[in-house]
């Protein structure tokens, strides 16, 4: 199954899911002493390596973070090869002065907001299917 591609389509059906709990992107030189288990996403940059996990998680393994997120799946299994997707949900938050910062995964895609944008995130997000 390789996904949806017609942007109207992903747009109407894409049904927003707040994933529990805060998350928080933190960086590490190496996996060593690392959980992979307790790891939400990780991203492998040539400066170190990215690490997105709960806030808990962060805090046992004593990693700095910078800004508490809320995760927010699309539930439409889009393509990797869609066009448009992100442009458009990351505009309609950016009108409404939410930051966003996605990832795109095999069968969603993963967005992150600030914790306190969490409840307008979403509302923006569901206006879509309207």
């Amino acid at each position: 199954m390789s996904g949806e591609k017609d942007l109207q389509q992903l747009l109407k059906s894409m049904r927003p899911e707040h994933n529990s709990g805060d998350y928080v992107f933190c960086k590490v030189e190496n996996l060593e002493n690392i959980n992979l288990n307790e790891v939400e996403m990780f991203f492998r940059e040539k400066e170190a390596i990215t690490l997105i996990l709960k806030k808990e998680i962060a805090e046992i393994l004593k990693l700095e973070y910078s800004v508490i997120m809320a995760w927010i799946t699309l539930t439409v299994h889009s393509s990797l090869q869609a066009v448009g997707l992100t442009a458009a949900f990351s505009k309609a938050l950016s009108e409404n002065g939410i930051s966003c910062n996605v990832v795109a995964a095999f069968y969603h895609d993963h967005i992150f907001v600030s914790k306190k944008d969490i409840k307008k995130a979403i509302e923006i997000l569901n206006a879509f299917s309207n």
